[in-house]
């Protein structure tokens, strides 16, 4: 029997775009979540070394049963680093987006419901934020505060900010039309109760998918200003500030630089994977195009 009589006959379709979805879905589902556990571990302290413990006879180790990931200049494991890194990174990361979309979502109903001149104003101040890269703009606004890691959750959450007002403005300038908007009108519901219950509720999907790629920008975002010494700040570790500490070791230590490099590959490849999979589930076009 020819081979793709046989591949039809047991029900697998390489080709298969759902299969490949679904693959490529778990795929980063396990991505996020084994980092997720990996930074739970760290804040409760369970990580195979004391991550700021210093052991200088035990410097520049290479990978070994004793230490996975090798020891780092100052004697101290890797493998706990790399932990209290990603919970680091996490942390800024999660915090920064969660306050971007908080803001984002009532800056861009508050746009959409009253139009005018607050539509104008707001719209503009975003398009005002928009037009300076990311990066320069977190750096300005460190630049003002001062380096640490509660700036860096201010600067991304500024960054992000417009990109949340736009995702959240167009869509809710469509369903403030909506028959059952003016039916809500047409029964005395306040301003307040449309504004939560009608439009930002049917705003979640593309919400969720927003939140979740932005989680990836956002940890390269992070990454980028401890590398340049202006997020966490030492002896705390992130996955940038790693990153920093390795450049000078490279040829005398390179698994001190591709461990946490491999490591924030990994992470924002799988919030890309995790949001396209989303996009996916909860966009309808995209669910009858796969089907």
């Amino acid at each position: 029997m020819p081979t793709q009589h046989l591949t039809h006959a047991s029900g697998l379709n390489r080709n298969d775009p759902f299969a490949e979805r679904c693959c490529a879905t778990l795929f980063g589902l396990a991505l996020v979540a084994a980092f997720t556990l990996a930074a739970v571990l760290a804040e409760f302290g369970l990580t195979p070394y004391d991550p700021l413990g210093q052991d200088r006879i035990a410097r520049l180790q290479a990978p070994s049963v004793a230490h996975l990931f090798g020891t780092d200049l100052f004697g101290r494991d890797v493998l706990s680093r790399l932990m209290l890194g990603i919970s680091q990174s996490f942390t800024v990361s999660f915090l920064a987006v969660g306050a971007a979309s908080l803001v984002g979502t009532v800056l861009g109903l508050a746009s959409a419901w009253f139009g005018g001149f607050w539509d104008g104003a707001i719209m503009r101040l975003m398009d005002v934020l928009l037009a300076f890269p990311a990066i320069l703009l977190a750096l300005l606004i460190i630049a003002i505060v001062g380096p640490s890691g509660l700036t860096s959750i201010l600067a991304i959450a500024i960054v992000y900010t417009p990109i949340f007002t736009r995702v959240v403005r167009g869509p809710a300038l469509s369903l403030k039309q909506r028959e059952f908007v003016d039916a809500a009108r047409t029964f005395g519901s306040s301003r307040r109760y449309i504004m939560t219950q009608h439009l930002a509720l049917n705003l979640v999907a593309p919400l969720t998918v927003q939140i979740t790629l932005a989680l990836a920008w956002a940890l390269v975002t992070e990454a980028g200003l401890s590398f340049l010494g202006l997020g966490t700040q030492p002896p705390y570790a992130s996955l940038g500030l790693m990153l920093a500490d390795a450049r000078n070791l490279m040829e005398l230590a390179p698994w001190l630089l591709w461990i946490p490099a491999i490591g924030l590959m990994f992470a924002v490849l799988g919030f890309n994977l995790l949001g396209d999979a989303l996009r996916d589930i909860l966009d309808p076009k995209t669910r009858r195009a796969l089907a």
